[in-house]
């Protein structure tokens, strides 16, 4: 039929990888130590202690929390211990560090798991739009991952791709 319009990318041999089907879904909350630092620069242990005691860990139930001091103060790392032992019972994951430094391990975590055996000689594309955020770590894992299995890696839309990666042809 002359004029007929050709789907090339549905007919092609692309593979998508999307990455925002390994984003973990939960509420993401920060548990600041500054806020009970004695004038915002010091631990005081037997009140850090009392504040651990009483405080209502149940409002982190089924949460994504990271554990983090954004004050310029020295904390022992027993503090940040005690804080995760008082939270485990609650959480549903807890991590030290950042929001961004808590989504970069639940990424590599999540990614930890695929079997990237099933890409081994596929054209893939790391699909670069998504509804939710994904770090740039999450995308260099990926790479990495599929770098040793994929005949080639592109990051966009099968419509409208940058090349990343081509496995050289051996003779």
């Amino acid at each position: 039929m002359e004029g007929e319009i050709i789907n090339k990318v549905a007919s092609s041999q692309l593979v998508t990888f999307d990455l925002e089907k390994y984003h973990e879904p939960g509420e993401r909350v920060l548990y600041d130590i500054k806020d009970i630092l004695f004038q915002g620069l010091i631990l005081r242990e037997k009140d850090f202690r009392e504040h651990v005691r009483h405080h209502n860990w149940s409002s982190y139930k089924d949460k994504l929390v990271a554990i983090n001091c954004t004050a310029d103060a020295v904390i022992p790392t027993w503090a940040f211990m005690l804080v995760a032992t008082s939270l485990q019972p609650f959480a549903k994951r807890i991590c030290f560090g950042s929001l961004d430094e808590m989504e970069s391990a639940l990424f590599r975590d999540a990614l930890a798991a695929v079997e990237w055996e099933g890409f081994r000689d596929a054209k893939v594309v790391i699909k670069g739009c998504s509804d939710v955020h994904v770090p740039p770590s999450a995308y260099v894992e990926a790479t990495q991952r599929l770098a040793g299995v994929a005949s080639s890696i592109m990051y966009g839309e099968p419509c409208s791709t940058v090349p990343v990666f081509k496995r050289p042809k051996t003779a």
